[in-house]
């Protein structure tokens, strides 16, 4: 079916010219339909667009605070590692601080005493500088810095710890109270007078009266040792042992840990001895060596 079509006449009234406009009534419709829609389209673009923003600033918020809670994750993470190091530090420094007279004591032990208390020192590589561009490689430096003081701060952990049973197996104490009446080195033999060497201290004092561990240790034996008579022999660890000699009476047994000043016998006069008094020696690594080193208190006069 052909589409309709009208002519619109339009006169002219001043000159009487008539003018014939054909019109498409399908096209008419669809132009006027057109032209009623295109703001319509306009807007519903505009609409679309401002949405499809909206929905990307959306979804740019969201991973803003996504971002945003992983830094605040991240912060206190670290906070809480620096917090827990600041402590360790300050342990370890309250803890590296000796007893002035006890760290002399130390510092006269043998070399090859003081060597096994230090377990060497394993050097962390550095980390190397790089350039921080943004906040995830700011935290990863972070953490690698931290790591890195945690693996120093366990050698330092380690290294104080190992001085701390260093100080701890020191002799540092007199054995007894009493009276120095025999020292370490050459003598005459008090039986027969001729020239001797003597291997630790003699102190004289009544029978009965305590003898002290001098370090922290546990007592390897306690039994009757020839010439010794009633011996104690304890080992403090780091190759330090000592022995008590002519004791009258035990007050430990074998495989017994003591600490420093703890009673671990009394004075007497059994084995080869002239009097009540306590024989003293401190052997370092198997070999002697003169008490009076590393003796922190004075001794008493002779001729008290």
């Amino acid at each position: 079916m052909s589409a309709r079509r009208y002519t619109v006449v339009i006169a002219d009234r001043s000159n009487g010219v008539m003018r014939h406009l054909t019109l498409n009534l399908r096209a008419t419709v669809l132009g006027c339909a057109g032209v009623l829609a295109l703001p319509i389209l306009m807007g519903l673009g505009a609409k679309w667009s401002a949405q499809a923003e909206v929905d990307q600033l959306r979804a740019s918020n969201s991973m803003l605070q996504l971002e945003n809670g992983s830094y605040r994750a991240a912060t206190g993470e670290l906070t809480s590692q620096i917090q827990s190091l600041e402590t360790v530090i300050n342990d370890l420094g309250v803890r590296a601080q000796l007893d002035p007279v006890q760290a002399r004591a130390m510092q006269k032990l043998p070399a090859v005493v003081k060597a096994r208390a230090s377990g060497g020192a394993s050097a962390m590589a550095e980390i190397a500088a790089a350039a921080i561009s943004s906040p995830e490689n700011t935290f990863g430096v972070l953490r690698d810095l931290l790591h890195g003081l945690e693996s120093r701060l366990s050698y330092v952990r380690r290294d104080v710890e190992r001085r701390e049973a260093l100080a701890g197996a020191t002799p540092s104490i007199w054995p007894a109270h009493g009276w120095l009446t025999g020292t370490f080195g050459g003598r005459s033999d008090p039986f027969t007078g001729e020239p001797g060497f003597h291997q630790g201290l003699d102190i004289s004092t009544d029978r009965g009266q305590p003898v002290f561990a001098t370090a922290d240790g546990t007592i390897r034996s306690a039994a009757f040792t020839g010439e010794y008579g009633n011996l104690i022999v304890v080992d403090h660890g780091f190759g330090l042992m000592t022995r008590y000699g002519h004791l009258s009476a035990f007050a430990t047994k074998p495989g017994q840990v003591v600490k420093r000043g703890a009673v671990i016998g009394y004075v007497g006069a059994t084995g080869r001895a002239t009097g009540s008094h306590l024989h003293y020696e401190i052997l370092a690594n198997g070999q002697l060596i003169n008490p009076l080193r590393i003796l922190t208190q004075p001794a008493q006069p002779t001729d008290h």
